[in-house]
């Protein structure tokens, strides 16, 4: 895992509030922070983002998003049946896996369903789809299949998203038409040497002399699409002048394969999802217009978290489906299998399995939904939860189909049942488009800034308190009330469905307690916590816990509120998996105590001994 530049990244954010590159990945500008910094503590409407100050932001969340317009979902209504007959009779998943590669059948079906088109403006050749009509049609395709997933989520979810996100008018109006009438799309970003750490990429662009084009050079690893793609995003380092002297800034660049100079190696050979091309492509004296450099000279790494930052709600959708194909085949399993005299679903151990099951189910596909529904309301602050969306959903998949396997036994470790294909295509996603251990410090220090800002905020006040009062005394007096236990939780009672409120409250105080661990954690270590890999982990994954039950609590309410059937189940979901995850939060202090972090340390040295000797430095008992 490369992560010495995203540490420094972090570290310097830690000493200098916003002034840096976790605050581009919010998508604010390197002067709106300065602005910021100069104001203040800037301020924001994201859940994850102020628990992190002990804050209980309802804004978001509460009550569940309802994004869809009557005529969106009508769209849907009749979208959804002829995909999901598409993939139930003509897309052959097993075929795909065993042949390396996509039927051409089922290709071009897929372009005539306009598949490869759903969120590009109707005026442009697409489907002009909202992120939520996205979201459920995604969801159809997890449910069938990842490999062909893959191939439409590297086309539009990364491949030319950045077009889509930040191209220029022309820019668009040159590429859009093509990419859903039948041309390819790619994203460029992973190098031999810059995985994790995307501003290590060495891919170089420069300027020609006459100004007109960048002649780009390089290779890129691992790319979705790579070896069929006609049209790729690819990032680049470029010279770029600042405060007189010239430094290398990455660049994003429109690039075509006709340019010349473009080719790829042979399609590589994966565990799973092997039905999707995955390549390495090199760039040798291609020439590329300065009209395809995308969203700004030396903004690329800024383009780059916009596009995944932008996608990952889509793989959280599609990897809902996942779970629930498998839930449905776990359940039909347990009906019907008969062991002992008794059906397996008259177990207790089984129905444990399948509660469990359908639990990741309903919180993955919660928090889908909740972010589509955020961004589609024009919320610009929401990529903690995207990228819990993304840590949990694939997290999830994981141990769902795992646990479907298990149910169906024998039967479930046969190619025929098609699980075992479905759980070796899962394993990429908790690595690709950014891997949940970087995803997870991500949170962490993002919050932290967060929480840090505004800590600094309140040290310059008292410098000058007549000028304060007001900040002193509502973040001092906060902070005081805290510390003796008077301060009382944010009340939830008028926002979640009554059976749901003594959960909610716990949930409140969790929140509140988290807030003064983050604080504590924040006078401890300073800007050396970037490098208490261990405690960001803990604090991650109580921030996990808590936005997950928020989802979860906000969509059952809505549930009743609007008297679904499935109210009362539901209830019992989110009911559920709060009580559980507020009994992970509380003991969060106990992850931070001086004997677990001792513990720690005897982990991280053992990890170094490890290392060390390359491997285990015990010998066999036998001495042999």
């Amino acid at each position: 895992m490369k992560t010495t530049k995203f540490v420094s990244c972090a570290r310097r954010c830690l000493c200098k509030p916003n002034l840096n590159t976790l605050s581009n990945v919010s998508g604010m500008s390197t002067e709106a922070a300065a602005a910021a910094a100069q104001r203040g503590a800037r301020q924001s409407d994201s859940f994850t983002m102020n628990l992190f100050r002990g804050h209980f932001e309802t804004g978001q969340i509460f009550p569940f998003p309802e994004p869809l317009t009557d005529e969106q979902r009508q769209t849907l209504v009749e979208l959804i049946p002829p995909v999901e007959k598409f993939f139930e009779e003509v897309n052959n998943p097993a075929k795909n896996d065993a042949d390396s590669q996509v039927e051409p059948a089922t290709m071009a079906g897929l372009w005539e369903l306009g598949a490869f088109g759903l969120q590009v403006p109707t005026d442009l050749g697409g489907l002009g789809l909202s992120n939520t009509q996205y979201a459920r049609l995604v969801e159809v395709v997890g449910a069938h299949d990842l490999g062909v997933g893959i191939t439409l989520g590297a086309h539009q979810s990364i491949g030319f998203k950045g077009i889509l996100l930040v191209g220029t008018p022309e820019q668009k109006a040159r590429y859009l038409p093509r990419v859903t009438a039948g041309e390819l799309a790619a994203f460029c970003l992973t190098e031999p040497s810059s995985g994790s750490d995307a501003g290590s990429i060495r891919t170089r662009a420069v300027l020609s002399s006459d100004g007109g084009h960048y002649i780009l050079n390089g290779s890129k690893i691992w790319i979705s699409n790579g070896g069929i793609a006609d049209i790729m995003t690819v990032f680049a380092q470029t010279p770029v002048e600042k405060n007189g002297k010239m430094v290398d800034k990455v660049t994003g660049f429109i690039v075509e394969r006709s340019f010349g100079g473009v080719s790829s190696g042979p399609p590589e050979h994966k565990m799973g999802i092997r039905c999707s091309n995955t390549a390495e492509v090199y760039f040798e004296d291609v020439h590329v217009p300065v009209g395809n450099v995308l969203g700004g000279v030396g903004d690329g790494f800024k383009v780059a978290m916009q596009v995944l930052n932008n996608g990952r709600f889509g793989m959280a959708a599609a990897l809902a489906g996942t779970q629930r194909a498998a839930l449905r085949l776990a359940a039909e399993h347990a009906a019907t299998r008969q062991q002992f005299g008794r059906r397996l679903a008259d177990f207790a151990g089984v129905q444990e399995k399948l509660a469990r099951m359908a639990q990741l189910q309903y919180v993955t596909e919660s928090l889908a939904y909740l972010v589509s529904g955020t961004m589609d309301a024009g919320k610009q602050e929401y990529q903690l939860e995207a990228a819990v969306s993304k840590v949990f959903a694939s997290d999830s998949a994981w141990t769902a189909v795992d646990e479907a396997i298990q149910i169906l036994g024998g039967m479930g470790y046969m190619t025929s049942a098609g699980l075992e294909r479905v759980l070796r295509d899962l394993r990429i996603f908790r690595i690709f488009e950014g891997t949940n251990d970087i995803l997870r410090l991500f949170v962490a220090l993002t919050g932290i800034q967060y929480a840090g800002s505004h800590l600094r905020e309140l040290q310059r006040a008292f410098k000058n308190p007549a000028a304060n009062l007001g900040l002193i005394f509502s973040e001092a007096g906060r902070r005081a009330t805290r510390a003796v236990g008077l301060q009382k939780p944010v009340g939830l009672d008028a926002l979640v469905a009554p059976t749901l409120r003594p959960v909610a409250k716990h949930l409140a105080r969790g929140a509140l307690d988290f807030g003064a661990c983050v604080e504590n954690v924040l006078l401890k270590y300073g800007r050396d916590v970037v490098d208490e890999q261990l405690v960001l982990n803990r604090l991650a994954a109580a921030a996990i816990d808590a936005t997950t039950s928020a989802a979860v609590l906000s969509r059952a309410s809505r549930a009743v509120r609007l008297g679904l059937p499935s109210a009362d189940h539901e209830l019992r979901l989110a009911e559920a998996w709060t009580e559980e995850a507020t009994e992970r939060m509380a003991r969060l202090p106990d992850a931070l105590a001086p004997r677990t972090l001792v513990r720690n340390a005897r982990l991280t040295a053992i990890g170094r001994a490890v290392s060390s000797a390359g491997g285990q430095p015990t010998r066999n008992p036998v001495d042999l």
